[in-house]
C-alpha cells in the first residue's frame, strides 16, 4: 500500500521561508516521478512543481525562482523549499506520484 505523508506546513509571514516534506512508503521511490500540488477553496488543484526520477524539475510560472523541489531517494522523501512566500501562496499543499497516489495535504498560510 502506497502512503504519502506531508509535513512542514504552517503560518509564515510574507517574505518568509518554509520547507515541506513528503515521505513515501510502499513504493520504489527512486523510480517514481513526484509532484507537489496546491489547492485553495473554490479553485482547482494546480501543479506547483515536479521532479522526475532522474532529477529533472519543472515549476509553475508563479513560483519560479522562489520554490525549489528536490528529492532524497535514501530517505524516500521529496521536499519543497519555498522562499519569498506571498499571501497568494496560501493553500493546502499535497504531494503525489505518477500513479495517482496522494498525501493528505499540509496547510500553508502566508499572512502577517
Amino acid at each position: 500500500q502506497v502512503l504519502l505523508v506531508e509535513s512542514g506546513g504552517g503560518l509564515v509571514q510574507p517574505g518568509g521561508p518554509l520547507r515541506l516534506s513528503c515521505v513515501a512508503s510502499g513504493m520504489i521511490f527512486s523510480i517514481n516521478d513526484m509532484n507537489w500540488y496546491r489547492q485553495t477553496p473554490g479553485k482547482s488543484r494546480e501543479l506547483v512543481a515536479l521532479i522526475t526520477s532522474s532529477g529533472i524539475t519543472r515549476y509553475q510560472e508563479s513560483v519560479k525562482g522562489r520554490f525549489t523541489i528536490s528529492r532524497d531517494n535514501a530517505k524516500n522523501t521529496v521536499y519543497l523549499q519555498m522562499n519569498s512566500l506571498k499571501p497568494e501562496d496560501t493553500a493546502v499543499y499535497s504531494c503525489s506520484d505518477a500513479y495517482g497516489h496522494w498525501g493528505q495535504g499540509t496547510q500553508v498560510t502566508v499572512s502577517s
